[in-house]
């Protein structure tokens, strides 16, 4: 029940969350936690902005004594991933989220939590409506539709902003202080085919991978987990090859930032050897569950009889459409040279659709470095090209540089260190953040990032730590109190 969401501590902050999660707010549909947020503000008698693109700005002067402190930019994104079990009756477009308490971790019900970003979100309005929390003049900076192409970042102009600090609350790990992030471009693959009518030898098959963990496409990429659009279509490839598998069709994944969960073909085979493609498309189950039961001891792969397709693929697309999945790259392409352990560059095969005479293939590619960026992107490009695809890049975002000498780092690594007894791990992410699109607009802003503890940010299995939520709050307060003078 939300209500013990309410009772945790500090309740400033689970309070605010659980307003904030009352309110459908998916990405790009966030129509209604737009206006909420506008309430939230005059409601407070603060000076309330909507811009052009939809972002809310919210300012709230200084408390008594700390107005020879600069001004700060409090930002965090409005919008959540939209991601729900299978088995999940939920619409993102009306309900909110259904939250419960889960030994030192708050989870939702069969589906994404939203603490990414809502927790930075839910902070922001906890100070904002503070009456006793000390802090310099502040503008909340609340933008839209991070997740699924940074529309608020890019959207918003010079000039609305004073602030020359801005502090990012949008890390999932709460001994990290974020520098630095990954650019990215959406890479979309499209072909129509001419589709046949099925030939009466053939019968029907539906073939299912579903059970993988999910999970965050950047933050997440490097830890091996499975891709169910790569898994398919290697039962699919397999299939051609040994009984005349047909494509008929293909829905597989869902955000292009969300590692593939689940994703199925309806398929034709030939009647003659239907025992003998049950029994390999078992043995070849069996063999990816085991080359994979470390990371997704969950996984499921399911073949069942279906009724037989009244049409299936072109066979000259379908053998370029698999041999191109096979083909494409999925996962890490370089590690940094420069940074120990940071993912570089990276590929996420994100959504496969092939119905009704088209296809439709959607990747996210990642890169901290711009030249390396392309570089993948190219190859995808190739490799779609090479089957007849149209390839099309869109919602280019840069990444943000590190500075290594900004002067709000030295104020959090020192703060962090003193009140934990140990340094803080400041580093670069291999995500999507807003700093390095705002600091086009906004080149002299200086730039953090922070936040609490969050796992499995962008699937059903996203959870917030609540002991975590608790030293994040009080590192928070100090940071305000710490703000440096004019």
């Amino acid at each position: 029940m939300n209500s013990e969401i309410r009772n945790l501590e500090p309740k400033q902050l689970w309070n605010k969350f659980a307003d904030l999660n009352a309110v459908p707010r998916a990405s790009k549909k966030e129509e209604q936690v737009i206006a909420f947020m506008k309430d939230f503000g005059k409601k407070l008698n603060l000076e309330t902005i909507e811009d052009e693109v939809g972002n809310v700005i919210i300012k709230k002067p200084a408390t008594s004594g700390m107005e020879d402190r600069v001004t700060i930019v409090m930002q965090s994104h409005l919008d959540m991933v939209h991601q729900k079990n299978a088995d999940t009756n939920f619409d993102f477009a009306t309900q909110g989220i259904d939250m419960y308490v889960d030994g030192d971790w708050v989870r939702a019900k069969g589906t994404t939590l939203g603490a990414d970003n809502g927790l930075g979100v839910a902070t922001i309005m906890a100070i904002l409506e503070s009456t006793d929390i000390p802090h310099p003049a502040i503008e909340a900076l609340f933008t839209i539709d991070e997740e699924t192409g940074m529309t608020g970042a890019m959207g918003l102009k010079g000039g609305l902003l004073e602030g020359s600090i801005l502090l990012n609350l949008d890390t999932e790990e709460d001994d990290e202080i974020g520098v630095g992030c990954a650019g990215g471009v959406d890479v979309t693959a499209t072909r129509t085919y001419n589709e046949e009518e099925t030939p009466e030898f053939k019968t029907g098959y539906t073939i299912a991978v579903k059970g993988l963990q999910g999970g965050h496409s950047g933050m997440q990429i490097h830890e091996g987990l499975g891709n169910a659009n790569k898994i398919l279509n290697r039962l699919l490839f397999d299939g051609f090859e040994n009984f005349g598998l047909r494509i008929s069709e293909i829905d597989g994944g869902s955000l292009r930032n969300a590692i593939p969960r689940e994703s199925k073909a309806i398929v034709a085979i030939d009647a003659i050897h239907e025992e003998a493609f049950k029994a390999e498309m078992a043995d070849y189950a069996n063999e990816i569950k085991t080359e994979l039961k470390t990371k997704e001891p969950d996984l499921e792969i399911v073949v069942s009889k279906t009724e037989t397709p009244k049409n299936i693929m072109d066979l000259g697309v379908q053998e370029g459409l698999t041999r191109a999945l096979y083909a494409a790259l999925n996962g890490v392409y370089r590690m940094s040279a420069d940074i120990p352990d940071l993912v570089e560059t990276s590929n996420n095969i994100a959504r496969v659709i092939v119905k009704d005479g088209a296809i439709k293939i959607g990747c996210l590619t990642r890169s901290s470095v711009e030249s390396s960026k392309w570089d993948l992107a190219n190859m995808l490009r190739a490799t779609f090209e090479l089957t007849g695809c149209e390839v099309e890049f869109s919602g280019d975002y840069p990444g943000w540089k590190p500075n290594m000498d900004s002067a709000i780092l030295k104020v959090l690594d020192n703060l962090y260190e003193k009140m934990n007894g140990q340094k803080a791990h400041v580093a670069a992410c291999h995500a999507g953040l807003e700093c390095g699109i705002l600091g086009q607009n906004y080149p002299d802003m200086d730039m953090i990032s922070f936040g609490p503890n969050i796992k499995g940010a962008h699937s059903p299995d996203e959870r917030a730590q609540i002991s975590s939520a608790q030293k994040y709050w009080k590192f928070v307060l100090e940071i305000l109190k710490q703000i440096p003078k004019k």
